[in-house]
């Protein structure tokens, strides 16, 4: 490889249409030149959650701006495009095709290889984008909405499932907890905020598999205390869960919190002294949570561990995780990028089937 190959990615999986560029070089990691990201959240507040037919419309109409505006950003033209990339899955059918298809349409125009991207390996690789990246092999924890998993990570396409949840995922605790509080959409960061102000001893709520033999997850039944708890304390007053006062609100916020945010440190904790690596990588939304952020450096600095996060402003679904993953797989000689144009999307689409390995 010779010179600069520059790589477009689409996201848009669900809620958040992201366009990214990144140029692949000849030594080191691929450099993100310029990105942009449209939220749908506003749109999707007024029916408590993400309506998929809205979500798709609604890519239709920001996609090519997005473009437009990571083009002029870059000082780049569709011209110097080497490869178009593009999330494939997992997520919702018809947000997937409006990503698939412009990027089929735009590498077919210009003759360009696509690449289709795993949406949890972009979450997965995109502390790399950081001014802090992660070297190989690392133990990751993957909380991205209704994914919670721990892999071992010993290069680009070299996972290894260590654990995953049963049932809920981090991420559906709390947007899930968050509705039975009456807070808004989206529920995570609403819960996350509130639980600033409230005492997490304030309630005991389970840990659900905290001692448990394995590096699993699972957490159902926390959201069923939490529904419970909440309805005693709205009987005792006589009143509906969120019209419940503000401090007591808080108080069973930062309960929960508290309790998800350890079960997630226990395990990662575990995972690393299981794989005796001395690194960890967490991706994916839940990840920017400040008191899990907290916790993890304390608990790491202790054991002389380091951990890594994406930049703030990529936790979420963007598309320089996706443009980034498309680099790294290419530069990694894990994947080739493809002519054929015939696409098709994986709406579920397990991280596993990319994986060399599993146990």
């Amino acid at each position: 490889m010779n010179g600069e190959r520059l790589v477009l990615g689409f996201e848009s999986s669900c809620d958040e249409t992201g366009v990214a560029l990144v140029a692949l070089r000849d030594h080191g990691l691929p450099v993100l030149l310029a990105h942009a990201l449209y939220s749908q959240i506003e749109m999707h507040q007024a029916y408590g959650g993400v309506v998929p037919e809205l979500a798709s419309r609604d890519h239709i109409r920001r996609i090519l701006p997005l473009t437009d505006q990571v083009l002029q950003a870059s000082g780049r033209s569709t011209a110097a495009l080497d490869v178009v990339a593009f999330t494939r899955g997992p997520g919702l059918a018809g947000a997937l095709l409006v990503g698939a298809g412009v990027a089929c349409a735009l590498g077919a125009a210009l003759k360009r290889p696509v690449l289709g991207v795993h949406h949890l390996e972009g979450h997965l690789l995109s502390p790399f984008l950081s001014a802090d990246p992660p070297e190989f092999p690392f133990v990751a924890l993957l909380v991205s909405g209704g994914h919670t998993q721990l892999m071992r990570v010993d290069g680009v396409g070299r996972y290894t499932l260590l654990g995953e949840t049963i049932d809920d995922a981090a991420g559906e605790a709390f947007d899930k907890s968050a509705k039975l509080l009456g807070l808004g959409y989206p529920g995570g960061a609403a819960l996350s905020a509130l639980a600033a102000s409230g005492d997490p001893a304030s309630h005991k709520m389970p840990r659900p598999l905290l001692h448990s033999a394995n590096l699993d997850f699972s957490f159902s039944g926390l959201k069923t205390a939490v529904m419970l708890r909440a309805r005693k304390l709205a009987l005792e007053r006589d009143c509906a869960v969120g019209d419940l006062p503000q401090p007591i609100l808080a108080d069973l916020a930062a309960s929960t919190q508290s309790a998800i945010v350890e079960v997630l440190v226990s395990k990662a904790l575990a995972a690393l002294a299981g794989t005796g690596l001395k690194r960890l990588v967490v991706a994916g939304g839940v990840g920017a949570n400040r008191l899990l952020r907290e916790q993890l450096n304390v608990e790491c600095a202790r054991r002389q561990m380091r951990v890594h996060y994406p930049e703030l402003g990529l936790c979420t679904d963007n598309g320089a995780m996706i443009a980034m993953a498309a680099a790294m797989r290419l530069q990694s000689n894990a994947q080739s990028a493809s002519t054929i144009y015939a696409f098709d999307v994986k709406p579920r689409w397990p991280l596993t089937e990319i994986q060399v390995t599993e146990c």
